[in-house]
């Protein structure tokens, strides 16, 4: 058995509390470290947590220990919460103060006394500027920086002059979404609207997938909406976390509809904001924006009207003006036409009235010859057929005459051409006339070898009998 000195548990847990209290009294000692294993005692206002640090390389937990906050560490607590917006929970890197206390039946534990704000700040929002040049990096299309300003696919969409009809991304629970509705039920000029909610979770920075599928539905829905409003309202400061995630930022900006964010800060602009086509502060403010963008068109309309009232009566005025003169001088005009054709139509009548006189006078001197012509004509006219017709007579004798000798003359030449095609006159110069059974022959073809065909001559006739058939050949 060892020489070893011999002791009670708690003796040795007061000689270790004796060694801490000598080293560590009155020290404390600013520390780096993830935050694990957290849980929150509301009613004592205490927080209990474990502090932790791991590889860089392998995340292996390479030291640990536990850690408290009592009341004066929970109101710093309370006041990092405030100035960061980051909650104080599980897997955030901090930069705390804390002092090392043994307690015989609890063991060594941390104290936290402070918590770096700066360091935190810093830390959050190196993660921001990494998600927006992941997001400039990863959606070049859609996301570019210019002149320092981050510039979206969503905002140069346009958004309508007149927005009606609004899809809303809140909780249900959210007193942000009824201000929002509210806000523009009651609107002093009377506009109404269409909203048509689309709850979901607005907290927490692990749910940005929440709102990334209610997006998603939103484009699915087919509505013809004029803009999409993302609000929250009621919660704490460190549930804005959620609106830095990048696959938040990444659908806002390429979404198609105008994206509106009233997720009330009251500070820094978070990459929702940055991506988003317009950004406000709170739900109130996006309903007054928008309220206050169709009472902008309204306005425009006002004052269009008026202008156009303004110019129609001036346009008329002068129009009017203008036919009084056109009138007055269409007037004048009518009257000098009407006294420059009575005076031409006074000088025509006259005109008229001599002409009528000289052409009655020229036709009656034509009559008058005329009459006298046709006294004498009659006679001479007679003279003239009757010399005509006999003319005429004596011409047809004449022509009949010639006439009758010419048609003697063919009729003596048609006789000779008769007599000299008859058949005796025929069969004299040797021909003869075939028949068979007393049919003339004009071809052997329907006579047969034995056949008796009578042959008829100038003076007699012959009978025969075919005793042989040749061809004719040219």
């Amino acid at each position: 058995m060892s020489t070893a000195p011999q002791f009670r548990l708690s003796e040795l847990a007061g000689i270790v509390a004796g060694v801490m209290d000598q080293v560590f009294s009155g020290r404390a000692f600013w520390v780096i470290a993830d935050v694990t294993s957290h849980s929150y005692r509301a009613g004592k206002n205490h927080h209990y947590f474990d502090l932790v640090e791991k590889d860089s390389q392998s995340s292996t937990i390479i030291a640990r220990f536990s850690a408290r906050a009592w009341t004066d560490g929970a109101e710093q607590i309370a006041t990092f919460e405030q100035s960061t917006g980051q909650r104080f929970t599980n897997d955030i890197n901090v930069l705390a103060l804390v002092s090392l206390q043994y307690h015989p039946a609890f063991g060594l534990q941390l104290i936290l006394h402070d918590i770096d704000t700066n360091f935190t700040l810093g830390t959050l929002e190196k993660q921001k500027q990494a998600t927006l040049q992941r997001l400039l990096t990863d959606n070049a299309e859609h996301v570019r920086l210019k002149d320092g300003t981050y510039v979206t696919f969503n905002q140069e969409l346009e958004l309508p002059r007149v927005v009606q009809r609004i899809a809303v991304i809140s909780s249900s629970s959210s007193a942000g979404y009824e201000d929002f509705v509210h806000t523009l039920k009651h609107n002093p000029y009377g506009y109404t609207f269409k909203t048509d909610p689309y709850f979901t979770v607005v907290q927490g920075e692990n749910n940005a997938q929440f709102i990334v599928e209610k997006l998603i539905e939103i484009f699915h829905s087919g509505k013809p909406y004029d803009a999409v409003i993302i609000i929250r309202g009621g919660g704490a400061q460190t549930d804005l976390l959620l609106f830095e995630q990048y696959a938040i930022g990444r659908a806002i900006a390429r979404f198609p509809i105008p994206v509106i964010t009233g997720i009330g800060h009251h500070k820094n602009e978070t990459v929702a904001d940055l991506m988003a086509h317009t950004s406000v502060k709170t739900p109130t403010k996006a309903a007054e924006f928008i309220i206050a963008r169709n009472r902008d068109f309204y306005d425009e309309i006002i004052s269009l009207e008026k202008s156009i009232i303004i110019h129609s009566q001036q346009l008329l005025a002068d129009r009017n003006q203008g036919l009084a003169q056109l009138n007055t001088g269409l007037i004048n005009a009518v009257k000098d036409t009407l006294n420059d054709q009575q005076q031409a139509l006074a000088l025509k009548n006259q005109q008229i009235a001599l002409d009528s006189q000289a052409l009655l006078f020229k036709h009656r001197t034509s009559l008058h010859m005329l009459a006298g012509n046709i006294t004498g004509r009659p006679e001479m006219l007679l003279y003239q057929k009757k010399c005509d017709l006999a003319y005429a007579l004596q011409s047809i004798k004449i022509c009949s005459k010639h006439r009758v000798k010419s048609e003697e003359l063919s009729i003596n030449r048609f006789e000779a051409s008769i007599r000299m095609l008859q058949p005796e006159n025929i069969l004299k110069k040797g021909f003869a006339i075939l028949s068979h059974n007393g049919k003339l022959l004009h071809s052997a073809e329907n006579i047969e070898i034995g056949n008796v065909v009578d042959i008829k001559l100038a003076d007699q006739t012959l009978s025969a009998q075919v005793i042989s058939k040749n061809e004719n050949y040219e």
